[in-house]
């Protein structure tokens, strides 16, 4: 077994202070089925910069850690049970893992009391799901009304070889070499990289607010726990809210080699981006790699062009092998962002005009019946086909790494997808060879999680 640590700590940040009727709620929805998701999301937290992406075996390796919110007269406290022990440095917790964890606290009875309860936004429109991400935002303190556009989103995966590694990690000195902010995913690999080669570049810089923002979900970050540069979290309620948040918060967005999860990302972005309302807005996208992973970019080209048409590939450039390339055009985009939104008069902390069709906000559960169900076929208009496709990727990746997409493939065998011929063979070949260069997977072999017919 592992060394753990058992203590009772106080909250860093937002909850250090509350009044008492903050305090009893926050003791009555402790109460009222939040434990096990506060439980996960906290030992995800405790558990940074463990390299597995399996979950379970993390819950399971800690199967005696607890978490308790205690009252007490001057506010609330945390007792933890037999946490991992790496999370502490002579008995007291590492002061950036605290932050996180109260983060964690934060947002889980945030959403829990405000969105989930309450309701004060109706989720079945776009206005009220587009105010709630706002405002779980604002909640975090995520949203910088004083700062110039310079939050650059990296998108890509866990699952990366040492030189694809290093190469985000040279993209992230770049940007930060030029007074740019990064946000992630909050896990290892290349939500990783971006932070620290921009967290070196912003020390030279004598840059001494840099931005760190992890933006995670509660079914994905027991896999990708927070890697230790993030200095911000925010904990979504989904994988739709949270790709939501992405676009919002963002000035611009750079793919690097991912897998499943990474083009799940990509088809959300242009599926937007497609859209009327969005085409004349300026939003930077690069997609970029080293030499070796050439060949990716490649087979995610042919397939967006195949399936989303010539108009997607307008909506972003490929660089491959040039870090300082990649932080100049995006330093030149960000700025025509500046611009635009200057002259629209809109906030520069979240983008409010960028117009986000319901198929990308509905939350998508993947189930076997819901993967099987999904229309695969290139009469579609495309936005529909991209939110489709973007729900069978999402699909995968609850498959491959989220508990409740884990339990039910053992239970009822691999989802089934289905498309017409050609766009399946595409897809086939697309999904083989992320398979082939290893990109599905962190840690083990790699079984399917669906078949295509």
């Amino acid at each position: 077994m592992p060394d753990t640590i058992s203590a009772t700590i106080s909250p860093e940040g937002s909850l250090e202070v509350l009044s008492q009727a903050e305090v009893n709620r926050l003791r009555d929805t402790s109460a009222a089925g939040l434990h096990d998701l506060l439980r996960c999301c906290a030992l995800a937290v405790l558990n940074c910069g463990n390299p597995t992406d399996d979950g379970r075996a993390v819950m399971e390796t800690y199967r005696d850690f607890d978490i308790e919110v205690l009252q007490e007269d001057r506010g609330i406290r945390l007792k933890l049970t037999q946490a991992p022990a790496e999370a502490f440095v002579d008995g007291k917790m590492i002061r950036g893992i605290r932050e996180l964890l109260s983060a964690v606290l934060r947002d889980v009875i945030y959403v829990y009391n405000e969105i989930q309860t309450q309701r004060r936004f109706d989720l079945s429109t776009g206005e009220g799901t587009t105010n709630a991400v706002f405002h779980i935002l604002r909640k975090a303190g995520a949203l910088k009304p004083g700062r110039d556009p310079s939050l650059v989103v990296c998108w890509g995966g866990h699952s990366i070889n040492r030189e694809e590694y290093e190469y985000t990690k040279d993209v992230g000195y770049h940007l930060g070499l030029r007074d740019m902010d990064i946000c992630t995913g909050c896990g290892p690999g290349a939500m990783k990289g971006p932070m620290k080669g921009a967290n070196v570049a912003h020390a030279k810089q004598r840059r001494k607010e840099g931005r760190y923002l992890g933006i995670s979900e509660p079914g994905i970050i027991a896999a990708e726990s927070p890697n230790p540069i993030v200095n911000e979290l925010v904990i979504m309620p989904d994988i739709e809210k949270r790709l939501e948040a992405f676009v919002r918060v963002g000035h611009g967005i750079l793919v690097f080699p991912g897998g499943v999860g990474t083009a799940e990302e990509i088809l959300y972005l242009l599926g937007i981006l497609l859209h009327p309302d969005n085409r004349d807005m300026p939003f930077p996208v690069v997609f970029t790699g080293p030499s070796n992973s050439a060949d990716y970019f490649a087979r995610i080209d042919e397939f967006l062009a195949y399936t989303l048409g010539e108009e997607a590939r307008g909506r972003y450039q490929i660089l491959i092998d040039d870090p300082a390339g990649v932080a100049r055009a995006m330093r030149r985009g960000i700025d025509e962002v500046t611009a635009f939104r200057r002259e629209q008069q809109d906030a520069f902390y979240y983008n409010w005009r960028l117009t986000i069709d319901r198929d990308f906000q509905e939350p998508f559960e993947p189930t076997h019946e819901a993967m099987a169900g999904l229309a695969l076929n290139r009469e579609l208009p495309v936005h529909e086909l991209a939110a489709n496709l973007r729900r069978a990727f999402s699909g995968i990746v609850a498959g491959n790494v989220k508990d409740k997409g884990v339990r039910a493939i053992e239970a009822k065998g691999p989802f089934r997808l289905s498309a017409e011929p050609e766009l399946m063979r595409r897809l086939d070949e697309l999904l083989t060879s992320f398979v082939g260069q290893g990109r599905m997977k962190l840690s083990g072999d790699y079984v399917p999680c669906y078949t295509l017919g």
